[in-house]
């Protein structure tokens, strides 16, 4: 057991299976205290299990560690203040937010119907929202009656959400929305004590293996396992600690021993002509312009 997060009360939402069971494990063994947020709906986002949830807070007393269940829906606002006021009854506070739930509705975009579209988008994008705004609503209160504050909210993107990814356009749409999300949240929240961060991981978890990509992320028979999910948390760890308190505003994106911070998007080649454009002209300064730019990073599975 270590202690980088001593004392610390993370909430973590779908905690009890893949990625998130891996922070939650994570975070437990540097002495934080854990909120273990999970429906256990299926891959679809259907149905409920308390088990998953259940077993890892298991887990994490039979190591001495301190750990509760919380079953509320995070795309319900209200249901959100039942998470961030889980921490705050149970542990006393709240220093960091983990958003991880989620799940995916693969489909080619031509055939992608409202229903899915929506559903993906909610629990993603709205379950990102809703418990980081009523954890932000603590942390400002919190603040600005003197209190000290050091707190962290972890976002979890995508590479789909970077760069694309074929079959997954609302995931991609989403996962790039809580991108841009988190550089809001990184300027705003700044002033209160909350730092925001989010993550790109690949890692072997329910969508990858019911995905395209279920060759690419199965585990090897020997050597390192690039794509177990515990490679992806100690980064989230460290983010979650007192320690990462002059980082925001960053996307890293992880995978096996691979850590990068994204460069995000900058402003490119461009021609000024000092007046307005006629249509006929801009045929060729297109055209230099793509000539001149770097080369995007291909979209997944094209």
């Amino acid at each position: 057991m270590g202690d980088l997060c001593k004392g610390r009360v993370v909430v973590i939402t779908g905690a009890g299976r893949g990625l998130g069971r891996s922070h939650a494990l994570a975070f437990a063994r540097e002495g934080a205290k854990v909120v273990v947020n999970d429906l256990g709906v299926s891959l679809a986002g259907e149905g409920n299990d308390a088990s998953p949830a259940n077993d890892v807070v298991r887990e994490i007393q039979a190591m001495g560690g301190e750990a509760v269940a919380n079953f509320d829906d995070i795309t319900d606002f209200e249901a959100a203040h039942r998470v961030v006021d889980t921490a705050i009854k149970t542990f006393g506070g709240l220093d960091v937010v983990v958003n991880n739930a989620g799940f995916v509705r693969d489909r080619m975009f031509v055939n992608c119907t409202p229903d899915e579209w929506d559903a993906v988008m909610r629990v993603h994008l709205r379950g990102h929202f809703c418990v980081s705004n009523q954890a932000a609503r603590y942390w400002r209160d919190q603040s600005k009656q003197g209190k000290p504050v050091d707190a962290r909210i972890i976002n979890t993107s995508s590479g789909a959400g970077l760069q694309g990814s074929i079959s997954q356009s609302a995931y991609g749409a989403a996962k790039g929305g809580i991108a841009s999300l988190t550089l809001v949240q990184a300027a705003e929240l700044g002033r209160y004590g909350v730092t925001a961060n989010a993550l790109a991981p690949a890692a072997r978890t329910r969508m990858t293996e019911t995905s395209g990509f279920a060759e690419q992320v199965k585990a090897p028979e020997k050597g390192f396992d690039a794509n177990n999910p515990d490679n992806v948390s100690p980064i989230v760890i460290w983010l979650g600690s007192p320690q990462s308190k002059h980082v925001t505003g960053c996307m890293f994106e992880v995978f096996g021993g691979k850590l990068m911070i994204a460069d995000g998007w900058r402003d490119g080649p461009f021609q000024d002509k000092g007046a307005q454009w006629a249509p006929s002209e801009l045929g060729p300064v297109v055209d230099d312009l793509l000539k001149r730019r770097v080369p995007p990073k291909p979209v997944y599975g094209s």
